[in-house]
């Protein structure tokens, strides 16, 4: 796997390299660009790794393995897995346990810890791939749980030291500085639940701020010192690789390059554009890099930002007005996440995974959230099996998402079995319908000749049919929690 020799490389840097090096070491074409806590823990790794082969540690040992080094790797992840399950623990403590359930495997405690702790995405990024992921994605459940708690200086620690072992938890950053200042800077609120200003506490902001600052302080500081910020900046954000990763993650974009695609083979067959000038195999060549849409406008950095923004204000306005406590800031989370991969600069496949974990909490608590969990997660979870393309994997990929998706379905049904039924006839049809995709991917599209001429097919098909369903789901879930404050307001009038 890639992510082996990635994580191998990032062990050698940190090991040999003095700091002044770290950002600028390219020997590899894996360079380290995670933010300076995350080379940190790389560092502090590689003094354990020494003792299990020190040849992983040697920099020009370019995609080096040994079985000690996958043993390391391995474990390493296993090890850190320990804070993740702290956080389910603790999540699982502010869950509303009032629904009666005769049988412990019934309990909504029960079903969230098997709903987070046996994530099939999870499993397979971090434990068949490899990634430090459920690390941490326990820094963030710690975090989100500590808010719950009313425990909002933790809380707030615990997502600024987040912010700096992976950035691409800034898609849920409005969501956190949103509810901290509602609800930790304004200690009170008026009978019906508007905001009143004069208990804004100056007190609380400055610790926010201090937590903040001395936080960016100790991971920024000593680049800022050596004059690399610029440099350190260049590597966390590297604009150059394009609108989409090499393989297109299933959101607004994917099904953007497929119109742009479709119009493309439309326009040539009617000889409304010039063959000649086209490039071939420019957005589905499998590589990163940056390209040129044909028909449609060419999209920018900045234009994916204003896209994101525009995304996401609407629930950064509603937990702001009608803050709903800690459910209204975990749907708020999952809106900025969702938004933020929709329309989001090089989106990873794996950020779905972002909303899918903190969307678990919400699942076990209303139906309707059930149903959209299960549409979110049974799509984006499809949505990963390009990750784990070799033969031998196939049936493992199988056989663990069945099994999380069969558990997931009737747990949930069993959970909410007094009130309707969890997903309508199309949905189910749409979910029943990724069976014969896989199929045709996996099984009949590689016997036939097209495989030499359009290998990108299968990926693009897997990532546009999904990208329909994340899409649904984003907006089903944004009516949902319209829905439902008007519903509020209504009430309070």
């Amino acid at each position: 796997s890639t992510d082996f020799e990635v994580h191998r490389n990032w062990l050698a840097i940190t090991h040999n390299l003095p700091l002044s090096q770290w950002y600028y070491e390219a020997t590899s074409e894996w360079t380290l660009d995670y933010p300076p806590f995350f080379a940190w823990f790389e560092y502090a790794l590689s003094h354990i790794a020494k003792y299990f082969d020190p040849q992983m540690l040697v920099v020009e040992n370019l995609n080096y393995t040994s079985p000690a080094t996958i043993f390391f790797q391995r474990l390493s992840v296993i090890f850190t897995d320990t804070l993740f399950i702290y956080a389910v623990h603790e999540c699982c403590r502010c869950v509303n346990g009032k629904r009666a359930a005769k049988d412990i495997l019934e309990k909504p405690t029960f079903i969230l810890a098997v709903l987070l702790l046996w994530n099939f995405g999870l499993l397979i990024v971090d434990h068949i791939h490899f990634q430090y992921n459920g690390f941490l994605f326990g820094l963030m459940l710690l975090s989100v749980a500590r808010l719950c708690q009313k425990r909002y200086l933790e809380g707030a620690l615990l997502f600024a030291v987040l912010l700096h072992f992976k950035h691409i938890y800034m898609y849920v950053a409005p969501a956190y500085g949103i509810y901290l200042l509602r609800s930790y800077c304004f200690t009170a609120n008026n009978a019906d639940g508007s905001l009143k200003w004069r208990s804004f506490s100056f007190l609380h902001v400055t610790l926010l701020g201090l937590i903040v600052c001395l936080v960016s302080a100790l991971s920024l500081g000593p680049f800022l010192v050596l004059g690399q910020l610029p440099q350190v900046i260049s590597r966390l954000f590297p604009f150059k690789r394009g609108l989409c990763h090499a393989y297109w993650a299933p959101n607004f974009w994917a099904l953007y390059n497929a119109m742009d695609k479709a119009l493309t083979i439309l326009g040539l067959k009617c000889n409304f554009l010039d063959g000649t000038k086209i490039p071939k195999a420019s957005m589905t060549g499998g590589l990163v890099q940056e390209f040129q849409h044909t028909v449609l406008p060419s999209v920018t950095p900045l234009a994916t930002l204003i896209c994101t923004f525009i995304a996401i204000l609407p629930s950064v306005f509603c937990l702001w007005f009608k803050p709903q406590g800690p459910r209204g800031f975990l749907q708020c989370l999952v809106l900025c996440a969702l938004s933020s991969f929709m329309f989001g600069w090089h989106v990873h496949e794996k950020a779905i995974l972002l909303a899918i974990l903190p969307l678990s909490l919400l699942s076990i608590q209303r139906a309707k959230d059930a149903g959209i969990y299960l549409i979110l997660a049974t799509t984006g979870h499809f949505s990963l099996f390009p990750l784990l393309f070799t033969p031998p994997e196939l049936p493992i990929k199988i056989l663990l998402m069945l099994l999380f998706t069969v558990y997931s379905f009737s747990s949930l049904k069993s959970l909410f079995r007094r009130e309707k039924p969890l997903l309508n006839w199309l949905e189910t049809i749409y979910l029943i319908q990724l069976v014969p995709l896989e199929i045709f991917c996996e099984i009949i599209f590689p016997l036939t000749p097209w495989k030499w001429h359009f290998p990108f097919v299968p990926l693009l098909l897997t990532s546009v049919y999904c990208a329909l369903g994340i899409t649904y789901a984003w907006l089903k879930l944004y009516v949902s929690v319209l829905t439902e404050r008007i519903s509020v307001r209504q009430k309070a009038e």
